[in-house]
């Protein structure tokens, strides 16, 4: 009997890892997305959050979720995912940038200024730069950035707020154009 079961190998029994699912789906989803086939994109980066809810890389898959519904133009349906990304990884500027845009979208703009004009919270102020910053508002917006980065100088997030302000520091100055000069034959 032993003779007919030695060359017996047991089927492989497939792991099942959420994690490197999760990072599958989310990549599946960013191919979709980039092939414009949107909804494809939504159901994967659906999947890769079920798959791995509240971890860090989650909120990347929530944030592009949120890309995603930004651009099929509904961005009442990003609002949450662009808030999610923030609560599970506080750390990435472009979680602000995407919400602001979006909040400003929703035209919420005024609600969230008055709603984080308290700056005891640093990140009420960083938030409420980046709001001034992106409805146009450069000046005021550099400023509250500025003094975000005097006041928090050794947060892991600050020197990308410090490359944030010279970029708009440049737009602000490609947007002002000098007066033309008046013809000289009046």
């Amino acid at each position: 009997m032993s003779a007919l079961t030695c060359g017996y190998r047991k089927p492989d029994v497939p792991v099942i890892d959420a994690v490197k699912n999760s990072n599958h789906h989310n990549n599946l989803g960013i191919n979709y997305m980039s092939e414009r086939v949107y909804y494809a994109a939504i159901q994967e980066f659906k999947i890769a959050i079920s798959l791995n809810p509240e971890s860090q890389a989650s909120a990347v898959y929530y944030n592009n979720l949120g890309d995603c519904y930004m651009k099929i133009e509904h961005p009442e349906l990003a609002l949450d995912c662009y808030e999610r990304a923030l609560t599970l990884y506080n750390l990435n500027l472009n979680y602000y940038i995407n919400l602001a845009k979006c909040l400003i979208a929703n035209k919420l703009l005024e609600k969230k200024l008055e709603q984080f004009s308290d700056f005891t919270n640093p990140y009420n102020q960083l938030m409420s730069g980046i709001l001034y910053v992106e409805s146009g508002n450069y000046q005021r917006g550099i400023t509250v950035l500025d003094t975000f980065t005097i006041s928090e100088p050794d947060l892991i997030i600050t020197p990308a707020i410090k490359a944030y302000i010279k970029t708009s520091v440049k737009k602000m100055n490609s947007l002002e154009q000098p007066l033309p000069e008046l013809p000289t034959d009046i």
